[in-house]
């Protein structure tokens, strides 16, 4: 009698088939299982610069509202500073305007003055975060009150001008490392003494 008489042939074929069908299967999932690896590693488009740090996070700035302007200068809270040597104009801050604000800001009424007897003023800000000023108000054409309509955006704060008194301000006096040098009562003393950021690092 042989093991076909058996039955002995039909149970090992089937038992072949399904080791085949397992062996298919694992090789089946081997291979997504590399593929999902590689992909894993492959290149992203998505730029790598959006992710942060949570403690890295800041809040969205938002500047103070400039709803009211201070009192136009008087001679006698005139505080001058240099600006450069080379200029024959002189500049002053008025000590009574100028203020910290919560939103680091340093705002501030500047005075400038020209030999034939000639006078700007402006009420501006200092942004020391970005290197930026900006203009709120100027003396209107009567001498007796501020014209807001000069107004203007934030600007870059340009070096290496003759009369560049915006960088003069916030390198010797107003900012340093992108804040405000101190409170408004040191930095009024500050100018007023000519302690300057340079002066106080010797």
């Amino acid at each position: 009698m042989t093991g076909r008489d058996l039955g002995v042939a039909p149970f090992f074929y089937e038992e072949c088939i399904l080791k085949a069908i397992a062996l298919a299967l694992a090789s089946v999932v081997a291979a997504a299982t590399l593929a999902g690896c590689a992909n894993s590693k492959a290149p992203s488009n998505k730029d790598d610069s959006e992710f942060v740090y949570l403690l890295d996070r800041k809040g969205e700035w938002k500047e103070n509202p400039v709803d009211t302007l201070p009192p136009l200068p008087q001679a006698g809270d005139l505080l001058p500073f240099t600006v450069s040597q080379n200029t024959p104009l002189k500049f002053f801050v008025d000590a009574k305007s100028l203020a910290v604000g919560t939103d680091g800001i340093v705002r501030y009424a500047v005075i400038i003055t020209s030999p034939a007897g000639a006078r700007n003023v402006n009420y501006e800000g200092i942004r020391c975060d970005t290197y930026e000023w900006r203009q709120y108000a100027g003396l209107n054409s009567d001498h007796d009150g501020w014209d807001r309509t000069v107004e203007n955006d934030w600007r870059r704060i340009e070096n290496g001008e003759l009369n560049s008194y915006h960088s003069a301000l916030y390198q010797d006096y107003f900012c340093s490392n992108k804040m405000p040098q101190g409170t408004t009562k040191q930095i009024i003393e500050n100018i007023k003494f000519h302690r300057t950021a340079m002066s106080q690092l010797r």
